[in-house]
């Protein structure tokens, strides 16, 4: 019965048939789930299940300090993961390392809670940040006793700066925004020149990481934050930060997993960066389904005949032109996108994603964790919002407009 009110009234667990009904490396899922919340976190494909399963199974054992054979199977699981990922975003091993964390918000914090005192002038970020930047920041500021500076966007997303805003600073952006999917598109001319004047830029990939890739392809940020469970993988958080970064680091979040030596008073780092994240036992098992995930989303065109990025363009293009036509809403979007919100009209946001529940349509509302750039700046009620994964097909699509058309139309 708990599934039954998951999906719907009727639980159908027929897979879907023909190409556009079908749902590559979800066959567990029902037929009729209409998940909607992608931006949240991703269904999970079988391969990261069973990757997960057989750590827990067959070699359930402590990475990186001991010396028997399951120890070692997790140490080189550990480390094909940390290489695929900087393979993934296109950064060099010589200069770059692979740290995990709990989640993109953590990374941040242990970034920006580190940093050295007395080496930056200013904290900048923008208006529409995700909490996970806009928070942190305000934190950063306060300890390092800088100012902290708010930039505005462009329509298509944009960072607006000027020449004396980027002097030393740290600058904190997302590549791409949780609310409309815009993206950063001039991120690599903002790494650039933060750079060029002595500044550095810690990047919030939580999104593009998973929906619009090439954006963060090979753009040499000083750290890039991303969460695992917003990429198909189980829930863990992904730094990829400069050596030179993470050695700079003031260390005051220390433990076993960090240290080569300890004295009385005192105490000797390992050398290997990455660790400079991660005190104590890390979550093995996330990090090798971590591998699985990365592997299914690049073979995901071979059983799909379509990247991920390209069916979310696709399907993200249907539902927009499905919403654009429908009355009492007013979409946020001027454009397709694999995330798209609207505010509804003569109806709370909330009881509407609750009707939209009881259909079997699982939305999400509210602010998104955007509350200052919708609610303080914007002034917006709560929202809906609509998020597509790789699960996501056709049928969906239509079937979640074909329920929401009455409901709107009947205010």
């Amino acid at each position: 019965m708990r599934n039954m009110a998951l999906f719907g009234t009727k639980r159908d667990v027929r897979p879907s048939t023909g190409a556009m009904g079908e749902r590559p490396g979800f066959a567990y899922l029902p037929a009729d789930a209409l998940y909607f919340d992608s931006a949240c976190q991703t269904m999970r494909p079988q391969t990261v299940i069973d990757a997960l399963t057989a750590y827990y199974t067959t070699y359930n054992a402590c990475g990186e300090r001991v010396h028997y054979a399951w120890g070692r199977e997790v140490d080189e699981q550990v480390s094909a993961t940390r290489e695929a990922v900087l393979r993934r975003l296109g950064l060099s091993p010589r200069r770059y390392a692979t740290s995990f964390t709990l989640n993109t918000t953590y990374g941040l914090n242990l970034l920006l809670t580190q940093l050295p005192t007395g080496r930056y002038r200013r904290v900048v970020t923008t208006h529409a940040e995700h909490n996970s930047v806009f928070l942190p920041t305000i934190a950063a500021a306060r300890r390092l006793g800088i100012p902290r500076v708010l930039l505005d966007r462009t329509p298509d997303g944009a960072v607006l700066y000027g020449d004396g805003d980027l002097a030393d600073a740290v600058v904190v952006v997302t590549a791409m925004n949780n609310v409309d999917g815009s993206p950063t598109p001039n991120l690599a001319e903002l790494v650039r020149d933060a750079h060029r004047a002595g500044g550095i830029v810690l990047v919030d990939a939580a999104q593009a990481f998973s929906h619009d890739p090439d954006l963060l392809r090979g753009v040499e940020a000083d750290a890039v934050c991303f969460s695992a469970h917003k990429a198909y993988g189980a829930s863990l958080g992904v730094v990829a930060a400069t050596r030179h970064l993470l050695e700079s680091l003031e260390l005051g979040f220390v433990g076993g997993g960090q240290v080569a030596s300890v004295e009385t008073d005192d105490y000797t780092l390992l050398t290997e960066p990455h660790s400079r994240l991660e005190p104590g036992l890390q979550a093995w098992g996330e990090i090798v389904a971590l591998r699985a995930a990365l592997a299914f989303a690049g073979d995901f065109p071979k059983t799909a005949g379509e990247t991920i990025p390209e069916r979310e363009r696709r399907l993200g293009g249907i539902l927009y032109e499905g919403l654009s036509e429908l009355p009492n809403l007013r979409l946020l979007n001027d454009r397709p996108s694999a995330v798209l919100t609207f505010a509804p009209e003569r109806v709370d946001a909330h009881r509407l994603a609750t009707f939209l529940s009881h259909a079997g349509v699982m939305v999400r509302s509210g602010w998104f964790c955007a509350h200052h750039w919708l609610k303080e700046e914007r002034g917006l009620p709560p929202l809906v919002r609509f998020s597509i994964g790789a699960h996501t097909t056709d049928e969906d699509v239509t079937r979640a407009l074909g329920i929401l058309t009455p409901l709107l139309r009947g205010l």
